[in-house]
């Protein structure tokens, strides 16, 4: 039998054993979250050296760049990948520009990085003997000829690709092109696109036409200008040249060149950098005689609704016509927006003596 001082005894002992056990099972989750958050810590202190060290620039060839000095350069990880693959397929940068026709290598990526780039002598061209056959491997790979004379100033992507250019290096040379308002005026010019090796342009010169003087101070005027002439505007492709043609057949002509704006296929950037190029003569618009004009003929023109078309007929007929686009406003058949702008497409001929007061 235990005595009741030894029964106080046990029972003061499993009650501390009791409380340790809780106290021990409560702290658990703290000092887990407290080594988390410490590891976390650590964690973001080494993605911050590393990103810090990242970004970095320093002279570098890339037959020998590894993929972690890539990374430090500012390459993403599938672009330091390509390049390594590249060069592990038996590619060789011969020459600086073979940097940027790497897949992942933007404009952007290329114009930082260039300064930096050194070709090693062992893996630059090296001067062959000068003979028929060495001639004609050099012209294969750097003078690519056309079979005959081409415009550059509307010339596309594919038929650079057929005369030897990369589908890269003629994507760069066309953005080059329409990136200047008047596009590639001369060789030097073209020279001057990094797209274009000093053999590549040699062997090109005597292919080139280049585009002539445009007369109105160098611009286009879009009421008499055909479809070549449309095209040469840097902005205007085929489908807008058609959209620009169609349109200037359904108003008459364009009276301002804010109407290109107008149409869907041209955004308020591309507007911006066709309106340097383009002027506009307004005296060779045709004009519709209102007074006189049927139905038929006022629905063909974009800026004639059915409402306004409908107030025509009927008011005509009991008065006979209009002397001033300023006498239809005041009858309600135009607001101030649409009368501004259908304005110079009308002819206020004599009003028939029928009906004249």
């Amino acid at each position: 039998m235990l005595s009741r001082q030894n029964i106080r005894g046990i029972v003061t002992i499993v009650i501390m054993a009791v409380v340790i056990v809780l106290l021990l099972y409560i702290g658990k989750p703290r000092v887990e979250y407290y080594i988390a958050e410490r590891n976390k810590v650590h964690t973001t202190e080494q993605s911050l050296s590393v990103e810090q060290r990242r970004d970095t620039l320093f002279v570098f060839d890339p037959n020998t760049v590894s993929y972690e000095q890539l990374r430090l350069l500012g390459l993403d990880k599938r672009t330091a990948v390509g390049i390594i693959k590249y060069r592990t397929g038996g590619k060789v940068f011969s020459i600086v520009e073979d940097f940027a026709l790497c897949y992942g290598v933007s404009d952007s990526i290329y114009a930082r990085l260039k300064p930096y780039i050194r070709i090693a002598d062992k893996f630059k061209l090296q001067p062959q003997p000068k003979s028929h056959t060495a001639d004609t491997k050099r012209e294969s790979r750097f003078s690519p000829r056309p079979f005959e004379p081409f415009r550059i100033d509307t010339v596309g992507v594919e038929y650079l690709r057929k005369i030897g250019f990369s589908t890269r290096q003629a994507r760069t040379l066309i953005e080059y092109r329409d990136r200047n308002a008047e596009g590639i005026l001369d060789m030097n010019e073209l020279r001057d696109c990094y797209a274009v090796s000093k053999e590549m342009a040699d062997s090109l010169q005597h292919f080139i036409i280049f585009p002539e003087p445009k007369p109105y101070g160098g611009k286009v005027e879009i009421n008499s200008a055909d479809s070549a002439a449309l095209r040469s505007v840097a902005g205007i492709g085929t489908k807008t040249v058609v959209a620009i043609m169609e349109y200037r057949k359904l108003l008459g002509g364009f009276y301002s060149i804010e109407q290109i704006a107008e149409l869907k296929c041209v955004t308020n950037e591309n507007f911006e950098r066709i309106s340097k190029q383009i002027c506009c003569d307004s005296c060779v618009i045709s004009k519709i005689d209102i007074n006189f004009a049927t139905a038929s003929e006022l629905e063909y023109h974009p800026y004639m609704t059915r409402q306004s078309i409908n107030r025509i007929e009927q008011l005509r007929k009991s008065k006979g016509g209009w002397k001033s686009i300023e006498e239809m406003m005041n009858d309600k058949i135009f607001f101030k927006e649409q009368a501004e702008a259908i304005a110079p497409y009308l002819h206020f001929g004599d009003i028939p003596l029928d009906f004249s007061k």
